[in-house]
């Protein structure tokens, strides 16, 4: 007698969003929405950042985008906001990332059918709960593309629940006293990110990097040479494990096929996104794509 083979393993929160974050990041790094986003009006790589992800909250002031981003400084967010409305509106910004991702997704796939991921990807980020996610209500609050243009569809889900995982991310650092600068060298120790990464992506310096290091090592959860302690490492596995939990609750309108059948319809859009090269393997995005 043979035995059946095993059931495939149903994917987790943390599963999908490796699979969706590189979807999504394409609005960041490709250079069509880059490109967009300049052709729109907005002056400057960090003011397009800043306009296309705020855009769905209305003409943002700086001091809502540093609370809901939570981890950039405050003079570095004020360089772009809220001048960059004056130059176009978040409508523009809207227009300009959507557009321009969904031609990177195009190329870079080959315009492949992603009917199936988009359609199952969307009813998770439709159906997941609203309270305490302000980036991602912001981001639901917005058209959502049509079941025919599958790209758009599948890079607007991916935008809603990446959101919505971040928003769950903040809250848990946060109630974990992990402050936003923090937690940029608290996860750099967590997964060998080098400080330099931080330093060009989030305008950390020497003199803050070793501020925040000493603060963790007052709490005793690095050393002072920048590794993590025991206490460290078990804070880093209950914060991700938090933060999964929270994100996982987005995926509860689908079942275990659905959700297998998700993954197996992101897996070679995403690959094809990440074999274009243009995502950092290390960024702040906590992805890394290198293993």
């Amino acid at each position: 007698m043979t035995s059946s083979p095993a059931s495939p393993a149903r994917p987790t929160a943390r599963d999908l969003w490796r699979l969706l974050e590189p979807i999504h990041a394409v609005t960041y790094f490709s250079p069509e929405p880059l490109g967009a986003l300049k052709d729109a009006g907005y002056r400057g790589f960090w003011m397009g950042y800043f306009a296309g992800r705020a855009a769905p909250l209305g003409p943002a002031s700086a001091e809502l985008v540093q609370a809901l981003f939570y981890n950039f400084d405050a003079d570095h967010v004020r360089r772009a906001l809220p001048d960059a409305w004056t130059f176009a509106p978040p409508q523009a910004a809207l227009d300009a990332r959507l557009r321009g991702s969904v031609a990177t997704l195009h190329r870079v796939t080959g315009g492949a059918d992603a009917t199936v991921a988009a359609g199952l990807a969307a009813r998770a980020a439709l159906a997941a709960p609203l309270p305490g996610r302000p980036l991602y209500a912001a981001n639901r609050a917005l058209p959502v593309p049509a079941a025919d243009e599958p790209l758009a569809l599948l890079w607007h889900a991916a935008t809603l629940l990446r959101e919505h995982r971040g928003d769950g991310h903040v809250a848990t650092l946060l109630a974990r006293g992990i402050g936003g600068r923090t937690a940029h060298v608290f996860r750099s120790l967590a997964s060998d990110t080098p400080h330099e990464v931080y330093r060009a992506a989030r305008h950390l310096g020497d003199e803050e990097w070793a501020a925040e290091l000493a603060r963790l090592a007052g709490r005793g959860l690095a050393t002072a040479d920048g590794r993590l302690t025991d206490a460290g490492r078990a804070l880093d596995r209950a914060v991700e494990a938090t933060t999964d939990e929270l994100a996982a609750s987005a995926y509860e309108v689908l079942d275990d096929a659905e959700l297998t059948a998700l993954a197996g319809a992101l897996r070679p859009i995403s690959a094809a996104v990440v074999a274009a090269g243009e995502i950092p393997v290390k960024s702040p995005m906590g992805l890394d794509l290198g293993s």
